[in-house]
């Protein structure tokens, strides 16, 4: 245990201030000549800024924004869907994750009616804009919405 020691640079000598001119620190002991900084409990609050209206009092803090709050949706247009599913299957979240065409955990999906559609599938999903609706009822599809 003895021969153990801390590596060279891992440790540092206290520095000792104020004990005369000699020492590099002594006289004012690193605090410079005169001024607020110089004197005992000197200095100024944290934000302070010479007097000048400060950040915190110059930007407006009023209202109430719901962002953490906010739901988002995945857009994903039926041309996608006519791509990656077969004639007959049902397309909710979890068979769009195993496709491949949503990717994460808390993602919602929402259906958007861009491109041909002419499979006839059902369709278990959140949300889907109207003019996707009128397609899929055009080919042929069921639209079961659920509340989510």
């Amino acid at each position: 245990m003895d021969q153990i020691r801390a590596p060279k640079g891992a440790t540092k000598k206290k520095r000792i201030v104020g004990r005369g001119n000699g020492s590099t620190r002594g006289g004012t002991s690193g605090r410079g000549s005169n001024g607020q900084n110089a004197r005992s409990g000197g200095g100024v609050r944290p934000g302070f800024e010479g007097g000048q209206m400060p950040l915190y009092r110059r930007v407006a803090r009023r209202g109430f924004s719901n962002y953490p709050f906010k739901i988002e949706y995945k857009a994903v247009n039926l041309l996608e869907i006519e791509a990656g599913f077969a004639d007959g299957e049902t397309v909710s979240l979890e068979t769009l994750k195993e496709k491949g065409i949503v990717k994460g955990k808390n993602v919602r999906v929402k259906i958007l009616g861009n491109g041909e559609f002419t499979k006839k599938l059902t369709f278990d999903i959140e949300k889907i804009s109207a003019g996707a609706k009128d397609k899929i009822e055009k080919a042929g599809g069921n639209i079961v919405v659920k509340e989510g």
